[in-house]
């Protein structure tokens, strides 16, 4: 394939080992997306970065930080998601536009200009600047890299490779927790080193990311839909295989794409942001519904609490009894077992799927949030150090232990994963753009807020988060067909349907999927692809006609047809 450089590791990679490098380079991005966030926990408990250099709090006698300024300090963080909201639009569109590989080398750009300006910043200021542009870059990655990795990867294993990444995702939260804690120590945790190095850190992977992505190879669905049909065949041969029993499958899946690809052209009128948003002239595509579910997705992953419990873990501990000289370490400790509950999401998420994982995790993790209220407010009506006091904080401390793990096994991966794979190729990107914009109004919303909710509420700050989780129950209930085992392709026939209600969806989904046999059941059907009788390789088929994502219209054509049948036998 000369249309492809010979430096591209599609030329000597492929199948799994080809799907493990890819995905290893996306969890490259995730493992910065996941220190960002991170980082700002131990940041925020720097002495010199509140009281010298930012000038919104004071250290109290023991050395806790007491903030001054809580919205300063809010504001600090939040304004980060107003970057990555930004970020993400532009993602979206030269995602679409460009192509993926292109996208990703510009967001680790821009993320690394912004590192550098958070690292040397002299004031809160500088900070808030520095932060904004920084939260664009991550924007830009977060649009496009889990679109990247699903578009690659084969449908049965979809949940788990992009689960895989998220357990990078949370290595980062955990390098970034230990190394601040290790940075603590240095000069008796004086000077700035102790904030600027940590920040300083998450430029290298930043760097590799950039140089390495190109030797990677395009999604070969981004490339059908522009048109370079000739890379994106000769990419899903060396991504599935193209002997023995693997054979035909390539060819059937580029069918498919080819066939949806069609008729994504002849059912949607525009794409824009704009049109997206209220559903204009996507016909039975309803992008518009689909814009609405991962917004609100996002947006109640990170009102369920994990943004409170990752940013600004040293306050709930110390609000449960924890002292100053152990809140750190047990946040490690957290973040620790935060990562290894990722792995049950790896081997589950593919056997269950995205809604009985959502389920679950709702449940255990709103039982989890009353309790820790419930148990910190028992604590503190004891005698601060009594037996009692210590015996009700540490049970506080074992629920928010309990939800992070819960939350690391359900709710952290199938929010992500969910965008990338149920909206059009045609506008793909940008739909998962939209997932990232529901993610920065939650986050940015909710890290403003867990200063002045703590303060005001404090432990009745749980309560909110535990009622959350309950709505998200009905919520995916009623709303959310599910994704899992599907391609991507199918995922069109899922949203065909006139009706909000899962329900009506997944009935709609059935008499498509019957009415449609030619459109997306080729990847299904493995090696049921013609094969030219000389060389044994799968004919190239013509894009399948009379494709609908109308069940009436299918009706009617076939009624016509019938009738045409009738009047040519009697005629």
């Amino acid at each position: 394939m000369d249309l492809i450089p010979k430096s591209n590791v599609a030329h000597k990679l492929e199948k799994r080992s080809l799907l493990i490098a890819i995905n290893c380079i996306a969890a490259l991005s995730i493992f910065f997306f996941g220190y960002d966030q991170g980082m700002m926990g131990g940041v925020n408990g720097a002495e010199n970065y509140y009281m010298d250099t930012m000038h919104f709090g004071h250290p109290a006698p023991d050395g806790s930080p007491i903030i001054d300024n809580t919205l300063l300090q809010g504001g600090i963080v939040s304004i980060y998601y107003v970057g990555t909201l930004v970020g993400c639009m532009v993602g979206g569109w030269f995602g679409d536009k460009y192509g993926r590989i292109k996208t990703i080398a510009l967001g680790a750009a821009w993320a690394v200009i912004g590192a550098s300006l958070q690292t040397s910043a002299m004031n809160h200021t500088w900070m808030i600047f520095a932060r904004l542009i920084n939260g664009w870059g991550t924007g830009i990655l977060n649009a496009i890299v889990p679109v990247w990795a699903t578009e690659t990867a084969e449908h049965k294993s979809r949940g788990q490779f992009v689960a895989i990444e998220f357990t990078l995702n949370i290595f980062g939260v955990v390098v970034a927790y230990w190394l601040e804690y290790g940075c603590s120590f240095y000069k008796g945790g004086n000077g700035s080193f102790i904030w600027r190095f940590p920040i300083a850190f998450q430029i290298i992977p930043l760097l590799f990311l950039f140089f390495i992505v190109w030797f990677f190879p395009e999604s070969p669905r981004w490339l059908v839909k522009v048109g370079r049909e000739e890379e994106a065949r000769y990419i899903l041969g060396r991504l599935r295989g193209e002997t023995g029993e693997d054979l035909g499958r390539a060819e059937a899946e580029f069918q498919d794409i080819r066939n949806i690809c069609e008729l994504e052209r002849k059912t949607a009128t525009h794409s824009s942001y704009f049109s997206m948003f209220f559903g204009i002239g996507s016909g039975k595509l309803h992008t518009g519904r689909r814009v609405q579910l991962v917004i609100w997705l996002q947006i109640m992953q990170e009102w369920i609490g994990i943004a409170g419990v990752t940013i600004y873990a040293p306050t709930i501990f110390r609000t449960a009894g924890i002292g100053n000289t152990d809140v750190q370490w047990i946040s490690g400790l957290n973040t620790i077992t935060y990562m290894l509950s990722t792995l049950i999401c790896v081997f589950t998420l593919d056997r269950i799927g995205r809604r009985w994982t959502l389920y679950w995790g709702s449940v255990v993790q709103g039982i989890s949030m009353f309790l820790a209220g419930g148990l910190t407010a028992a604590g503190q009506s004891h005698p601060l150090g009594s037996s009692l006091a210590k015996a009700y904080s540490s049970g506080a401390v074992a629920m928010i232990f309990l939800f992070t793990a819960t939350f690391g096994a359900t709710w952290l991966t199938v929010p992500w994963l969910y965008p990338a794979e149920i909206f059009p190729l045609e506008v793909r990107a940008k739909g998962n753009a939209w997932g990232v914009v529901g993610w920065s109004v939650g986050n940015g919303w909710l890290t403003l807020l867990c200063p002045v909710m703590f303060k005001a509420l404090k432990e009745k700050t749980y309560y909110v988060f535990a009622a959350a989780n309950v709505i998200t129950i009905p919520m995916v209930w009623a709303l959310y067909p599910e994704s899992n085992q599907r391609t991507l392709e199918e995922m069109n026939l899922v949203f065909a349907a006139d009706s909000i209600w899962n329900w009506d969806a997944e009935r709609n989904f059935k008499i498509l999927k019957e009415q449609n046999p030619e459109l997306v059941q080729a990847a299904h059907r493995g090696q049921s692809i013609n094969l030219d009788p000389e060389t044994g390789l799968p004919l190239r088929q013509s894009v399948a006609r009379n494709m609908s994502l109308d069940v009436n219209a299918i009706h009617a054509h076939h009624d016509d047809v019938a009738y045409e049948k009738q009047t040519f036998k009697h005629g």
